[in-house]
């Protein structure tokens, strides 16, 4: 039996750097055995239907693939259609005048420990707030994201995971495509 994914790959096409074409991208994942594959802009989300064993192992499969064919990593992020919608309800920032603005989430590889979300300081970046839930942290940036010292690279180094971010506008998008 198949089922739908979000796949949200990490650090490509942002700045000119880790260039990952979304064509080649989509053909990846249906070498992988995935069906149905969609991407959505250039920031690397890919939509597709997947049997559960092809989705344990889709994400070091296009990793590798990418390494090998362009160079460098890309770190994939997975989440089933049922993850993915639980991260929508779990937004503790949802009722907030200008939410989806200001409203982002970070999906993380693994499960956040409490004893390294412990570690975290919640005034690291005045103004901004996070919540971190099972694998995601959720932000809150009425500064702006690309203001914020709550980085995947602060969250990563403290909560020793790989992250990637997505604004609530793409969550949303990608939501509604699944």
């Amino acid at each position: 039996m198949t089922k739908n994914y979000v796949a949200l790959l990490r650090g490509i096409n942002v700045g000119g750097k880790h260039v990952v074409p979304m064509k080649l991208l989509a053909e990846m994942f249906a070498n992988g055995g995935c069906e149905k594959v969609r991407t959505y802009i250039q920031s690397g989300n890919v939509v597709f239907t997947a049997s559960p064993a092809v989705a344990r192992s889709i994400a070091e499969c296009v990793g590798k693939e990418i390494c090998k064919r362009l160079g460098h990593e890309a770190p994939v992020v997975l989440r089933s259609a049922e993850q993915f919608a639980q991260v929508i309800g779990r937004n503790p920032f949802a009722k907030r005048k200008d939410f989806e603005n200001f409203s982002h989430v970070l999906f993380c590889s693994e499960k956040l420990l409490p004893s390294n979300v412990k570690k975290l300081n919640p005034q690291r970046s005045p103004g901004d707030e996070f919540v971190c839930r099972e694998q995601e942290i959720y932000l809150w940036a009425p500064n702006g994201v690309g203001k914020t010292k709550l980085t995947n690279a602060y969250f990563d180094g403290v909560l020793k995971t790989i992250s990637t971010g997505r604004n609530w506008r793409t969550v949303m998008k990608l939501q509604s495509m699944l």
